[in-house]
């Protein structure tokens, strides 16, 4: 009798939050095109970086001792 009463006590617990387990997902409700506009948008920030690194790794070899460069250059 007391395993009856636990697996009812246990069937109420889980039926009565069944509604919260059904209220997953996302409620933007966005389709295609905004995750579209979102990667065409990732895809200027990632076009725009590339230079900005090339920039960067000249702005560091033009800062590095003039030993060093000639250096390297007769090896």
């Amino acid at each position: 009798m007391k395993t009856k009463e636990c697996m009812n006590a246990l069937i109420l617990l889980l039926g009565s939050s069944s509604s919260a387990f059904a209220a997953g997902g996302r409620e933007d409700h966005s389709g295609l095109l905004v995750w579209a506009f979102l990667g065409f948008c990732a895809l200027i920030v990632v076009a725009q970086l590339v230079p900005a690194v090339l920039v960067m790794l000249g702005i560091a070899k033009g800062m590095a001792p003039q030993g060093a460069q000639q250096s390297a250059s007769h090896r």
